[in-house]
């Protein structure tokens, strides 16, 4: 008879007496084909309710360490062969793992959220609501293109903020931008020559080539990326960020605009990708026209994200396809699942319609337009205006620091580095190998410590 000690027993009892079973047929102590004692039997002998043999005997049997005969009883199953893995070997495998950053005491490029400033309970509340609203819809499949009341969410968000007339139907959703480059290399095919600016989002470079696609850039002047560039390249599709480009916080002009588009109407397999990441921090005037609202012929495809107006773990992006592609979307892709859960879906949709995202944005708006003038005060009490300029348009959420300095943009930022403080140049995005140093360092001032930002400064005003 089959006897067991619980004297320390861990979870729960079913779950002891189903290992231990299991452990001894795996070992040979049951033999194949033996018979394993009646649930009766087996409880009386160790003290146990039936009920919790019952349950070790089916776990055993779903998993083919018992066979149940009827009217016999249960008998070990016959598993010779069967792997015996080695748990002290399985836990310590040389896994490769990437490489941790260092932990700075300060970071100037950080592009993270402040915790105090997402609307937890606004959201908690919303959500709370959807649940008990939309309970069937919730565990209904998401369309492929996100659920329609997000949608059309986004779409009267646009309209209003952005005015672009823009068909929910238009509208693709996904978990982040990085997922819906992929997405768009598979619409618009692998044969394409695609383009990026230079200096530019090196992020992009590593989607495009992990993608297997034919990946060029693009140099820029003031205005943005150069037309010439784009013939140069043979550039089929142009990624760009016309509002706020990064790194280099250029506001691409209205004339450079319409070139652009000009270029893309020039072939039919051209099409321009629109990055428009931070265009809700405009903080003096009003917003920016976007790229897709002057386009009247169908080669924009614009793209968006609620990771810089919300939280950068709030993974929902979106893209607005022209007609055309968004056809194609619908006919070639819709079998792909929506990657955005439906309870965040509902949830951001709500968020949008009610208000509160409109709300939200103008707060911070206000929260950031204060915490900028308070860094540049910051800035201008350490440096003199002859040893670092500031280089801002007052969009977005970073600006540069010019330093007049005869040090390399690498030579700074690895002293920097030694001080444990992070800066980054502007030459590291830089896509050519033949890169001049522009001493211009990246000021990302969303998530940034201002307590500690002079103890920083004056670091920098000795280094440089």
């Amino acid at each position: 008879m089959i006897t067991y000690n619980f004297d320390h027993v861990e979870g729960s009892l079913y779950e002891y007496i189903y290992k231990c079973v299991k452990n001894d047929i795996i070992s040979g102590k049951i033999s194949a084909g033996e018979k394993l004692p009646s649930k009766r039997n087996f409880a009386k002998n160790n003290g146990v309710s039936t009920i919790t043999i019952q349950n070790a005997y089916d776990q055993l049997a779903g998993e083919g360490y018992i066979i149940a005969i009827p009217k016999k009883g249960y008998y070990a199953a016959n598993i010779e062969g069967i792997s015996k893995v080695n748990v002290a070997q399985q836990v310590s495998l040389n896994i490769q793992l990437p490489k941790e950053e260092p932990e700075y005491i300060f970071d100037f490029s950080s592009n993270r959220t402040e915790a105090d400033n997402f609307p937890f309970s606004i959201w908690s509340k919303l959500l709370r609501e959807v649940i008990s609203v939309r309970e069937k819809m919730l565990l209904e499949v998401s369309p492929a293109a996100g659920v329609f009341e997000l949608r059309q969410a986004i779409a009267n968000h646009l309209n209003s903020f952005r005015g672009m007339n823009v068909d929910p139907n238009q509208i693709v959703v996904g978990a982040g931008t990085d997922y819906l480059y992929g997405l768009l290399v598979k619409l618009l095919g692998k044969d394409r020559t695609y383009c990026i600016e230079s200096p530019g989002y090196r992020k992009l470079q590593m989607i495009y080539d992990d993608e297997k696609v034919v990946n060029r850039y693009a140099r820029m002047d003031e205005k943005g990326i150069r037309i010439d560039e784009l013939r140069r390249v043979g550039a089929e599709i142009a990624h760009i960020s016309p509002t706020h480009h990064f790194p280099t916080g250029i506001t691409m002009p209205i004339s450079r605009r319409y070139e652009v588009l000009a270029w893309a109407n020039e072939s039919a397999k051209r099409y321009i990708i629109e990055d428009d990441y931070d265009s809700e921090f405009r903080l003096n005037g009003k917003p920016i026209p976007a790229l897709q609202s002057i386009d009247a012929s169908g080669k924009v495809i614009y793209m968006n994200t609620f990771s810089k107006s919300l939280a950068p773990t709030i993974r929902i992006s979106y893209m607005v396809l022209p007609e055309k592609l968004a056809n194609k979307f619908y006919r070639q892709l819709a079998f792909y699942s929506c990657t955005v859960s439906t309870f965040e879906q509902y949830t951001l949709a709500a968020f949008i319609s009610k208000g509160y995202f409109e709300k939200h944005i103008n707060r911070m708006r206000l929260h950031y337009g204060r915490k900028r003038a308070q860094i540049l005060g910051v800035i201008r009490s350490v440096f003199r205006e002859e040893e670092c300029k500031v280089l801002e348009n007052d969009s977005g959420l970073h600006f540069l620091l010019q330093m007049n300095t005869k040090k390399s943009d690498h030579e700074i930022r690895d002293l920097m580095i030694q001080h444990r403080i992070k800066i980054t140049p502007i030459t590291d995005y830089d896509m050519s190998d033949n890169y001049e140093d522009r001493h211009q360092f990246i000021l990302n001032y969303s998530s940034m410590d201002v307590e500690g930002l002079e103890q920083a400064l004056m670091v920098l005003k000795s280094v440089i």
